[in-house]
């Protein structure tokens, strides 16, 4: 990001003069207060809304710049947790992860073996017939990761995934989105867990009052974003 304001009506200002280099497959950790700006700094990643001013560049692509056909190309190469979820309670595990390939007419036989590999991966294959309703809170935030990453992103962005899981659980999900950074994929998470946030021991830029205050890795280039 460059130079990036977002400014909303009533003259709200939730960014002011955001610089900020994310390298490919870092680790990121998004913190400050509630209100800080956290949330629209992980939309405009995505495109889920534009800056007032400034340029957010994802892959070395302007966000502005880009066509409306090709959001949602973007958008396959970007997963997403939500703090609320956003499951299918009408569909079963399996159906909820193997929704965004159907979605783009994958193969039924690929489907198959992708969304088996990643149930595995994240240690739900036991549960893949089950109804989330009947999931523990720490499978549910399990199964969105497992959707989220199903296409391979190149960038995941996290919003509180842990907010409202037990400290055992929390750090449990931790080690998960360390390994699929591991693998490759830029993680961007925004938390409150400051705990959690010290023994990661990964880059963390604090946001407070639309602003960075802090950033452990400061001059940091990329290409992710």
């Amino acid at each position: 990001m460059f130079h990036v304001f977002k400014a909303f009506p009533n003259n709200i200002q939730a960014l002011r003069d955001i610089n900020i280099h994310i390298r490919k497959g870092e680790f990121v950790f998004l913190v400050g207060p509630t209100g800080a700006g956290k949330t629209t700094f992980l939309k405009l990643i995505y495109r889920g809304m534009l800056p007032t001013k400034g340029q957010v560049i994802v892959d070395g692509v302007n966000l502005a710049r880009l066509k409306p056909s090709l959001i949602p190309y973007l958008r396959r190469e970007i997963g997403i947790v939500f703090q609320d979820f956003k499951l299918l309670y009408d569909r079963n595990v399996f159906e909820n992860v193997a929704f965004s390939l159907r979605v783009v007419g994958t193969k039924n036989s690929i489907i198959k073996k992708e969304v088996n590999d990643t149930l595995n991966l994240i240690g739900l294959s036991h549960k893949k017939n089950a109804n989330p309703h009947r999931l523990s809170g720490g499978e549910q935030q399990k199964l969105c990761i497992a959707r989220a990453v199903i296409s391979h992103p190149m960038i995941l962005l996290t919003d509180e995934p842990t907010g409202n899981l037990d400290p055992e659980t929390s750090w449990e999900i931790m080690q998960l989105l360390f390994k699929i950074n591991i693998w490759g994929t830029t993680v961007i998470m925004a938390s409150h867990d400051k705990l959690m946030v010290d023994r990661a021991q990964k880059r963390v830029v604090r946001i407070e009052n639309g602003q960075v205050t802090s950033d452990t890795l400061k001059g940091i280039y990329s290409k992710s974003c």
